[in-house]
């Protein structure tokens, strides 16, 4: 789905599983047919726009609260305002906000966050006082939006381009990545950052990480994130 509509689509939860929706025309439907053999096809309501910020909404995580421009959030609040463009992601997924309730828990010291896409865990940490940040991506829509809410937010936070898995990466206190568990165990072993903090997977999969030790989990929609502390 990410392959065929980049700009975003939506899961929604049903009884037998979870339903990916895409807003698309009949190019964008002859291109489902090809890819899974099988789609329902439904005609696009006049509200269609509102409809799509409605699947954007914010989330409160201690002191945080994450949301998209066009919410609001109370004036006492720590408010992370996150527009999520052409890239992934408004702090909403379980994956993100279990790494946003990790990021809580450790020392305030250097960050990098590992495939940032727009920016929500970066801009979250500089907001909580981590210092200096450094966001990187390998996905120029990515690096734009990080860079554009980063901005918005007055975040001190630097954007880079770069592959984590190909590139050289800084040495930091800590470091964040919202991947997936198959890429956990070559991350783990070209991080240089004392403690890292990883999730995007089930709660069925405990990825392996060579060179760290599990801390603490965090668990929620069937989802997990993992605190790794380095051995050596």
């Amino acid at each position: 789905m990410l392959e065929l509509f980049p700009e975003g689509f939506e899961e929604r939860d049903a009884s037998d599983g979870v339903e990916l929706v895409a807003y698309t025309d009949a190019a964008g439907e002859e291109r489902l047919w090809a890819a899974f053999g099988s789609v329902r096809s439904d005609a696009v309501p006049d509200d269609w726009e509102e409809r799509w910020r409605a699947f954007h909404r914010p989330v409160q995580v201690g002191p945080l609260w994450v949301g998209p421009p066009w919410e609001r959030p109370a004036a006492s609040a720590n408010a992370v305002v996150i527009d999520p463009g052409r890239a992934f992601g408004t702090g909403g997924h379980p994956t993100t906000r279990l790494c946003l309730q990790l990021l809580l828990e450790l020392e305030r010291g250097s960050l990098l966050d590992i495939g940032c896409g727009s920016g929500v865990l970066a801009i979250a940490a500089a907001r909580l006082g981590f210092s200096p940040v450094i966001a990187i991506d390998h996905d120029s829509a990515a690096l734009e939006a990080a860079a554009r809410n980063a901005r918005v937010n007055a975040a001190a936070v630097e954007v880079r381009a770069a592959d984590a898995f190909a590139d050289s990466l800084p040495d930091t206190d800590a470091a964040v990545a919202n991947i997936s568990a198959a890429f956990v165990p070559q991350l783990a072993s070209r991080v240089r950052s004392q403690s890292l903090i990883v999730s995007g997977y089930l709660e069925s999969e405990r990825p392996d990480a060579p060179g760290f030790r599990a801390e603490r989990r965090l668990l929620q929609d069937g989802w997990a994130a993992d605190l790794l502390l380095r051995t050596q």
